[in-house]
């Protein structure tokens, strides 16, 4: 932060004297900080997480729910090779978007650690792994957080915010945040064909009214989030549903991508491009921006050897075919090197797949993001 300094002190004063002058220290800090939102760098933009278990950071640590990750071996390839929560051997795209910007990842916003006035300040989680755009969809995890829920906690913690360096300043920091938002995949995989008869499937026969159903809901958030504030907004399309290893095994004899999932996953992009551009007309500037992470992720998958991948058809941490039965455990096989693997588990790709997609979030085409990248987007806050 450029313009704010804190002049060195002499040694020798009273005890007394001191804590009057940490106090005064916390004060000018969070002032140059309030001043300085208004012309934010890169390095010091707050960024916001929600979305699903693709980019919960360990919110579901905190919650009774069987959707978690805080075992061994998730996070083998982590500092102190400790599970943290993230659905990964190491660091999910959440973090490496913090990363890209030069920031420590943002804390799950249920983690006590954030009510700390260094934490807060640079964004929040609310990612929960389970959750998808209907409230139905994961409920046979049990409580996880909702998007209504995620929602809450966005406009509770900007309410801290304002508690700490005012709400003009509040809410010009969450104007310049990133905001990132991961929905879709659990709609189709753990709601719509969850099993062979659904609620969802008995109400809508026909998958693309489904579809045209949850991408309605969708723009009901994505709209919200203008409402509280957020001004720059990256909304990522859901993967090669019919690729992950947990499909391969169950909805397919030869190993391929399951055909019917595929279709929909490109039903559903489709329509989330759609209402990008109405809600991008309808703000008057680009305020959303559309990441195609499922041709990203189809690079990987058709082609694994060219990016030096040895396989996108199995696991690396998994039981039964393809490693794709159940999830990643304690007692599953888990191969000797994470970084020849498209898929960690029977969901959710390596830390090395999440880092290549992340550099073509901030740096790629238009194939890639759309209509610009972050990069070109946070830049036009500079």
């Amino acid at each position: 932060m450029q313009g704010c300094f804190l002049i060195g002190i002499g040694m020798g004063m009273a005890k007394q004297d001191m804590r009057m002058i940490g106090v005064v220290a916390m004060v000018v800090v969070l002032w140059c900080w309030s001043v300085g939102v208004t012309s934010q760098s890169t390095s010091s933009r707050p960024v916001f997480i929600f979305g699903d278990s693709l980019v919960d950071s360990g919110n579901n640590n905190y919650l009774v729910t069987i959707a978690r990750a805080d075992y061994s071996p998730y996070g083998i390839d982590a500092p102190n090779r400790r599970a943290t929560g993230r659905f990964s051997n190491a660091m999910n795209i959440a973090d490496l978007i913090c990363e890209m910007l030069g920031t420590e990842p943002v804390l799950p916003y249920l983690n006590p650690s954030i009510g700390t006035p260094s934490n807060l300040l640079r964004g929040a989680n609310f990612a929960s792994a389970g959750v998808g755009i209907l409230n139905d969809t994961g409920i046979q995890f049990g409580p996880v957080l909702r998007m209504f829920v995620q929602l809450e906690f966005f406009r509770e913690y900007q309410n801290r915010v304002a508690a700490i360096i005012g709400r003009s300043a509040a809410d010009q920091m969450v104007a310049n945040g990133l905001i990132s938002i991961t929905l879709g995949g659990n709609d189709y995989v753990n709601n719509y064909y969850l099993v062979p008869v659904s609620v969802r499937s008995v109400e809508y026969p026909n998958v693309a009214d489904y579809n045209n159903f949850i991408v309605r809901e969708y723009k009901k958030i994505l709209a919200r989030l203008y409402e509280l504030g957020g001004r720059r907004i990256m909304v990522t399309a859901t993967g090669p549903l019919g690729c992950v290893p947990s499909q391969r095994a169950l909805r397919t004899l030869d190993g391929g991508c399951d055909p019917t999932l595929q279709r929909v996953a490109g039903l559903f992009n489709a329509g989330l491009r759609n209402i990008i551009n109405e809600l991008n007309s309808q703000y008057g500037g680009t305020v959303y921006t559309f990441a195609n992470s499922f041709d990203m992720n189809m690079d990987f998958v058709n082609n694994p050897q060219a990016f030096g991948f040895q396989t996108a058809q199995y696991a690396c941490c998994g039981q039964g075919r393809f490693n794709g039965i159940g999830t990643c455990s304690p007692i599953s096989a888990v191969c000797p090197n994470r970084n020849v693997y498209v898929w960690w588990d029977d969901y959710h790709p390596t830390e090395r797949v999440n880092r290549i997609v992340v550099n073509r979030l901030f740096n790629g085409g238009s194939s890639d993001m759309y209509p610009v990248n972050l990069r070109t987007m946070l830049n036009m806050d500079d």
